[in-house]
C-alpha cells in the first residue's frame, strides 16, 4: 500500500513541479541550471519583438501578446529569448521601429513600458525572459549603430555592401571607449530600472532569466566579454549572465565562455545560413543533420569540461522547398524541419538525460498568429518574412515542441527524485 501511494504521490506532484517555474531566480549548480533546489530544464523560443509587440500604443497589440504567451504555455515553452535593447533612428534601414534608445541615453518611454509590460506577463504565466542587451547585427540598431553615433559616419548595411565591409564597422564598437560608455549606461539603466506593472527593479524581477551580453557578438576582444560581465554582475547579483554565442563559429568557444562571471554557454545552428544545407536540393539535409550533430557534441563536450550549463538558444530550417517552391510561404510544408528540431531535441534530451550539461533549447523563431505582410512575424526587418518563422497552426512542428516539453519535464522530474524530493513528497 506504502508504495502504491508513493507511485501516485511522486510522480504527478513531482512533474507538476518542475513543470511550473516556481518563485525565485535561477541559479547554476555545476553544469545543472537549478530553482531553489529543483533541477530546472526548459524550452523556449525566441521572440525578440516582445518588446515591441507590448508596447501600449501604435506599433503594440497586446492582447496578441497575451495569446503568444498563452499559446506558448499551452506547449510547455518556459523560457522566452527577448530583445532588451534596440537602438534607432526609426526611419533607418532593416530596423526594428520604434527603438528603446533613440539617441545615446534617451529613451521612448511607451517602449521602455513595453519591456516592462512583456517581464510582467511573462513572469505572470511562470515563464522566464532572457534579456538580450546589445546586437552584432543591424536589425536592432545595435553595435554598428553605437559606432555610427559616435563617428557621424553612415552604416554600410551588409544587404547593400560586402559584408565584411559592415563586420569591420561593427567591430570598431569594442574599442571605442565612448560606444562602450554608453553601452554600459544602457545596461545600467536597464538592470535598475523599476518595472511599473510589478513595482520591482529589473534587477529583482524572478521572471528574468538571464543578461545577455549580445546577440551574435563577433570579432571581440576577450576583455569585452570579462568587463562587460563583471559591469553586470557589480550591478545585479542575482541573475545569470551569458555571452549570446554562436558557438565556435563565431568565435573562441571555451575562451569566451571560461570567466568567472559568465554562468552558462550558448550556441546557435544555422545549416543554410553556414552552407551545411540548401533547401532547393532536399538531399543536402543528411549532411546538415551530421554537420549538426558534430558540433553539438563538440560544445557539449567542452560545455562539460568547463563544469558550465549549456543551451542551444539559436537554431532554424526554412520550410520545405517543394512542392510549392517556396519554402517563404506559410502554407509550405515542413517535414525538413521537423526532422532538425526533432535531431536538436533529441541531443538535448540524451545530454540532460545522462546529466551532461545541455539544459535547454530556444528554436528561432516564434512567429505564432503574424503571417509575412503583418506586422511583428518573427524574421527580424533584415530578412525576408517567413523565412524561419513558426507559426501557431504548424501542427507537427508544436506537436514536436510539445512532446519535447514532456520529455524535459520527465528527466527533471527523475533528477529531482535523485536529489531527494521524493522524501519531501512521501514524508508522514
Amino acid at each position: 500500500m506504502f508504495r502504491r501511494i508513493a507511485v501516485v504521490l511522486v510522480t504527478p506532484v513531482l512533474l507538476a513541479l518542475v513543470s511550473c517555474v516556481a518563485p525565485g531566480f535561477v541559479t547554476v549548480d555545476g553544469t545543472r541550471f537549478m530553482v531553489r533546489d529543483r533541477p530546472h530544464l526548459f524550452v523556449g523560443v525566441n521572440f525578440w519583438q516582445g518588446m515591441n509587440l507590448a508596447v501600449d500604443g501604435p506599433g503594440g497589440d497586446r492582447a496578441r501578446l497575451g495569446a503568444e504567451l498563452d499559446r506558448l504555455k499551452e506547449l510547455g515553452v518556459t523560457n522566452v529569448r527577448v530583445m532588451a535593447s534596440s537602438e534607432g533612428p526609426n526611419g533607418a534601414s532593416y530596423r526594428i521601429a520604434p527603438a528603446l534608445m533613440i539617441s545615446p541615453g534617451a529613451y521612448d518611454a511607451a517602449v521602455f513600458d513595453g519591456l516592462d509590460y512583456l517581464v510582467s506577463e511573462v513572469g505572470a504565466r511562470g515563464m522566464r525572459a532572457v534579456m538580450v542587451l546589445n546586437n552584432f547585427w543591424e536589425w536592432s540598431g545595435g553595435m554598428a549603430q553605437y559606432v555610427s553615433w559616435h563617428e557621424g559616419s553612415a552604416i554600410p548595411y551588409p544587404s547593400e555592401n560586402d559584408w565584411g565591409e559592415f563586420c569591420d564597422y561593427a567591430e570598431r564598437f569594442y574599442t571605442i571607449e565612448t560606444c562602450q560608455g554608453w553601452y554600459r549606461d544602457h545596461i545600467t539603466a536597464v538592470i535598475n530600472r523599476v518595472n511599473r506593472y510589478t513595482g520591482r527593479r529589473y534587477k529583482d524581477e524572478p521572471a528574468i532569466f538571464a543578461w545577455e551580453l549580445a546577440n551574435e557578438p563577433r570579432y571581440y576582444p576577450m576583455s569585452w566579454i570579462e568587463d562587460t560581465a563583471r559591469h553586470i554582475r557589480s550591478l545585479d547579483r542575482n541573475h545569470l549572465i551569458t555571452t549570446g554565442s554562436e558557438g565556435s563559429v563565431g568565435g573562441a568557444f571555451v575562451a569566451t565562455h571560461g570567466s568567472a562571471h559568465i554562468d552558462y554557454a550558448t550556441i546557435h545552428v544555422w545549416p543554410q545560413n553556414w552552407g551545411w544545407f540548401d533547401p532547393k536540393e532536399p538531399a543536402t539535409f543528411a549532411d546538415a543533420e551530421r554537420d549538426f550533430a558534430e558540433y553539438f557534441r563538440r560544445h557539449e563536450t567542452e560545455a562539460r569540461e568547463m563544469g558550465k550549463p549549456l543551451v542551444v538558444e539559436e537554431f532554424g530550417l526554412a520550410r520545405d522547398w517543394e512542392p510549392l517552391h517556396n519554402c517563404y510561404d506559410p502554407t509550405a510544408t515542413t517535414t525538413l524541419r521537423d526532422r532538425f528540431f526533432g535531431a536538436v531535441y533529441e541531443s538535448v534530451l540524451a545530454s540532460a538525460s545522462s546529466g551532461g550539461p545541455a539544459c535547454g533549447s530556444n528554436l528561432w523563431c516564434w512567429s505564432g498568429a503574424a503571417r509575412p505582410g503583418g506586422p511583428w512575424v518573427g524574421d527580424p526587418p533584415h530578412e525576408k518574412p517567413g523565412w524561419y518563422s513558426v507559426y501557431e497552426r504548424d501542427g507537427s512542428t508544436l506537436s514536436i515542441i510539445a512532446g519535447h516539453a514532456d520529455d524535459l519535464r520527465s528527466v527533471a522530474a527523475r533528477r529531482a527524485m535523485r536529489y531527494g524530493l521524493n522524501e519531501r513528497w512521501n514524508a508522514p
